[in-house]
């Protein structure tokens, strides 16, 4: 990340408060990563005085996954509970600029070591030092264990929780056979060499666009049995291993049958070595309103009542347990 960038974060934050819930405010903010590339925060929050949450979305989506145009969601329901929520479009997704064309050379790994410190650096701009609570979406959630695994500047994580997060692949089925294999793996290979990215939008694959480059580093860390980086071969489950992780809860639904398949989300868990973690599956049988999906999960009217107050729960249950997370959970 450019050494200037903070420093003109002040000037280059653009904040737009437009009540779309009683007491409810949404403000943009718009921070540049680099002298071409500027990442959208969007913010909910009924009191900025609350415990700040990042949240970050998955592959070929956006932070809008997180909440709706109506002012639904999981961003506008916890910031409804007092927190301050911060919700990441990453670079050349949602409402962050320039959006992902052919001519767009960034991967995972300006992910992890720009926009990542980027996103932080704001948050604590805005908030202070204080502890943070993450959560994420998907693919999210790897990068959010990938960074605190090998993080660029230090972060204070309370706690975690992760929505159909899974780093591999293992499960076979004919729906996993024509979803992954055929249309993530051969199909858009074949589409990003001849339009130079996954416009996954336009093919009805996703709501948002990938690199080339960050969809090469995506199969990569699926198919691999070892989590290792592209360039050097840092060993990122090593790492998480040999340190204390915030305690993490890892949801998913029962009918998540392949992009979260609770034996993947599950594998990522112990993948971590966090004694902390805590797995639910979310099914009728388990006593839920509904067997959720990798979307509806985090979109169904009734998550609000069903499973929502679950991850509060688990947010305020880590906030008591630790008094300070320099002790648990921090990246210094």
């Amino acid at each position: 990340m450019f050494s200037d960038c903070r420093l003109s974060y002040a000037l280059n934050t653009l904040m737009l408060m437009l009540p779309e819930q009683p007491d409810i405010l949404q403000e943009s903010v718009f921070i540049p990563a680099t002298p071409s590339d500027t990442l959208h925060l969007k913010r909910f929050s009924e009191n900025h005085q609350g415990p700040p949450v990042f949240l970050v979305h998955g592959s070929i989506e956006n932070g809008r996954i997180f909440y709706s145009n109506n002012g639904k969601g999981f961003a506008p329901w916890l910031a409804k509970q007092g927190y301050d929520v911060f919700v990441a479009d990453l670079r050349g997704r949602g409402q962050s600029t320039p959006a992902i064309s052919s001519k767009s050379t960034f991967g995972l790994n300006h992910t992890l070591q720009e926009d990542f410190p980027a996103f932080i650096q704001k948050i604590k701009d805005l908030k202070g030092d204080v502890p943070q609570y993450w959560g994420a979406h998907s693919w999210g959630g790897v990068l959010m264990l990938a960074y605190l695994a090998r993080p660029v500047i230090p972060v204070q994580v309370q706690a975690m929780a992760f929505f159909g997060s899974k780093r591999r692949i293992s499960i076979r089925s004919l729906k996993k056979f024509f979803m992954v294999d055929v249309m993530w793996n051969w199909f858009a290979k074949a589409t990003v060499a001849v339009t130079g990215a996954l416009y996954a939008k336009k093919l009805k694959m996703g709501s948002d666009s990938e690199t080339k480059h960050s969809h090469r580093q995506t199969h990569q860390w699926v198919v691999q049995r070892q989590w290792l980086d592209w360039h050097d071969k840092y060993d990122y489950a090593k790492a998480l291993r040999n340190m204390k992780l915030p305690p993490t809860l890892y949801l998913t639904g029962a009918k998540d049958d392949v992009l979260g398949h609770p034996v993947d989300v599950e594998q990522l868990m112990l993948e971590t070595g966090c004694s902390q973690s805590t797995f639910r599956l979310l099914s009728k049988a388990n006593g839920y309103l509904h067997d959720y999906d990798h979307v509806n999960i985090l979109t169904h009217p009734d998550a609000a009542k069903d499973h929502f107050p679950e991850v509060e729960d688990w947010y305020k249950k880590a906030g008591a347990m630790q008094p300070s997370a320099r002790q648990m959970g921090s990246v210094l």
